[in-house]
């Protein structure tokens, strides 16, 4: 299958180290390379021209589906506006402040890897490893990454961990590594973090949903701290440039960055769909292991300053309300209407948006007190789903 390769002279922060496809059309054509991917042997480097969580996902899918990795090893190079990418194993619910994430435009992707949650910005370097699956070798791949830092800069101390991470002078961790292995082929990828936002970082991995309780895969926090932080110095450029020649050194080829783009339909045919598939709610919040959740809620009244105390038992199954349970004081809202409330929210979504209407509807038939003690339960619910 072919590729593009678009002729452009430099990425900011990556002169010297891309190659563009050199053509003879007019400046800005682009032409196709049908041999990059399928032909040539050896190790190959790409670097990604999306900053789009969802397209680089999606690229390394099809690199996986559509090249033949026996006989060659890649390196795919990419960066992701601000993104939190949680594990296929994992609950968003848990694992992230799904409200903060909304409010702050935030993209949430669910990666088809397992592992832990991480948050991308342009601040992190996403590295991707692609071999066969005989040559899945994790310890080989973050070698590549330690001796390009020690290369860049001798005196830092970074290691690799037998959880395939990698610590920054035993404390701090600069990368994670998640990895996905298919009948023939294989991909390993892992963070690396060059000036990523700190400030951002911890608020949006901060669960905002209370009373979960799951066998999804947690994650493990760690200390995390940005090359940057111990040495400013470090250039992207010099950062690019220390990886892709560590790589052709450890697995033969060229250490020249190759230009890629996904969202060239006609380069990757096919990846657009796959795009759209993991940018939908049936992927990111459908794919949720099975979980419950069993919360107090508080709920003020007008009449008491003291306020009522709602108990909340959910059971969720591929994001759907399967049952609730809802343990209302009686003298505060009547047992039919706790039990309407309830009824509404079984063959739900657990989602706030979806939810917030269903609610509407109930809340129209009622006026006065109950309406106003029935909506203010209603919000406390909402703010569970986050």
């Amino acid at each position: 299958m072919g590729m593009l390769l678009h002729i452009r002279r430099t990425l900011p922060y990556f002169r010297g180290s891309l190659r563009t496809c050199t053509c003879t059309t007019l400046p800005g054509v682009t032409r196709t390379c049908s041999t990059l991917l399928t032909d040539s042997k050896g190790s190959l480097v790409l670097y990604s021209q999306s900053t789009n969580v969802y397209e680089n996902l999606s690229l390394e899918d099809w690199i996986e589906a559509n090249v033949d990795l026996q006989d060659r090893n890649i390196l795919l190079l990419w960066r992701n506006m601000p993104a939190v990418v949680i594990g296929r194993h994992q609950n968003p619910w848990k694992e992230c402040n799904l409200s903060l994430i909304r409010r702050l435009g935030i993209s949430l992707a669910r990666r088809r890897s397992g592992g832990g949650t991480v948050f991308h910005d342009l601040g992190n370097l996403n590295l991707t490893f692609f071999a066969s699956k005989k040559g899945y070798d994790r310890q080989r791949n973050l070698k590549v990454i330690t001796e390009a830092l020690k290369q860049l800069r001798p005196e830092l101390e970074v290691a690799a961990t037998e959880r395939f991470d990698i610590f920054l002078k035993g404390h701090y961790k600069i990368t994670g590594s998640a990895s996905r292995i298919s009948r023939k082929s294989s991909y390993h990828h892992c963070t690396l973090l060059h000036s990523a936002d700190h400030d951002a970082l911890s608020p949006v991995l901060r669960s905002s949903c209370k009373g979960v309780h799951s066998n999804a895969t947690p994650s493990v926090p760690s200390p995390v701290a940005n090359l940057v932080d111990h040495d400013p110095t470090i250039t992207w450029e010099a950062l690019l440039d220390a990886l892709a020649h560590q790589y052709s050194s450890e697995f033969g080829g060229s250490a020249v960055m190759n230009l890629v783009n996904p969202a060239d339909d006609s380069a990757f045919p096919g990846l657009n769909s796959t795009s759209t598939e993991l940018r939908g709610w049936d992927w990111i919040f459908g794919k949720t292991p099975k979980f419950s959740i069993q919360t107090r809620l508080k709920i003020t009244d007008d009449l008491s300053s003291a306020g009522r105390t709602v108990e909340l038992s959910l059971e969720v199954k591929h994001g759907v309300i399967e049952n609730c349970r809802l343990d209302v004081p009686p003298d505060w809202l009547s047992h039919h209407l706790s039990s309407e409330l309830s009824d509404v929210l079984e063959g739900e979504r657990f989602c706030p948006q979806r939810t917030a209407t269903a609610f509407a509807m109930l809340l129209h038939c009622e006026n006065g007190e109950k309406q106003k003690r029935l909506h203010r339960l209603c919000d406390a619910i909402l703010a569970v789903m986050g």
